[in-house]
């Protein structure tokens, strides 16, 4: 039963999340593009694999304990969702957690997984509303910062309320025991709250800024090609209709 509670959960959390990214992309979202089926299918599938790949690429860091690891994974989702809009970026977020499991599997009976898909699309989708509601520099550029807050609080309140106890639950481990993997590598840790503002909240930040500022070099120099693709395409479109 318990089982299939988080199974329920993930299908009702991935489903609200395309419901909400589909009110903002039809009530709030200005710049909506008439992409056919199969090229709005296939790129989103097309960034969806790219982040999956690099969600295996994981670097750990210095001041946070060993089983947190950064990883690049929301950097095609974002350069995604800036081109197609809000609900690709959330369809992108999910088919990279399943491409992820393809590849590796899961560590973490899949808790960790669908956090990274629900963490991650609280950093893609206000991001992305934002941008494409005004679509310009300043508006990507304050979409990915807002992006990032968002993601360093509901990441590190996850992590708090959710993510550390359900781990504990999973592997036997008294969250003592957790909370000295943090003491090891800073020894200001010295509970589940100074965990996670000495060790979540920077891992999260740095995330969500490193993401933002190289998605803002490479977008600019991607962007042009993608559009000029939709432009041929949308007037060979046209020209069939004619």
């Amino acid at each position: 039963m318990e089982n299939l509670g988080f199974v329920l959960v993930c299908i009702a959390s991935i489903a609200g999340l395309v419901i909400l990214a589909w009110l903002f992309e039809k009530f709030v979202c200005k710049d909506s593009k008439p992409f056919s089926s199969t090229h709005y299918i296939s790129y989103t599938a097309m960034f969806a694999c790219m982040a999956g790949v690099l969600m295996l690429i994981e670097i750990p860091l210095f001041f946070a304990p060993g089983f947190y690891k950064l990883d690049l994974s929301e950097l095609p989702v974002l350069i995604c969702t800036f081109y197609l809009g809000p609900v690709a970026g959330v369809a992108a977020e999910a088919l990279k957690v399943l491409v992820k499991l393809v590849l590796k599997g899961t560590t973490t009976a899949f808790v960790g997984d669908f956090a990274n898909f629900v963490v991650g699309c609280s950093f893609v989708l206000p991001a992305s509303v934002i941008y494409h509601a005004k679509p310009g520099k300043k508006s990507a550029l304050l979409g990915m910062a807002i992006g990032t807050i968002i993601l360093t609080c509901f990441g590190s309140f996850l992590n708090a309320v959710y993510m550390i106890p359900k781990f504990s639950q999973l592997f036997g481990l008294p969250i003592d025991a957790i909370v000295a993997m943090g003491s090891a590598v800073n020894g200001a840790i010295n509970s589940v709250s100074t965990l996670v503002l000495f060790a979540v909240v920077p891992f999260n930040l740095l995330k969500g800024t490193l993401v933002s500022f190289v998605t803002f070099l490479l977008y600019k120099r991607i962007s042009p090609i993608l559009h000029k693709n939709d432009a041929r395409k949308l007037q060979k479109k046209i020209t069939k209709e004619l």
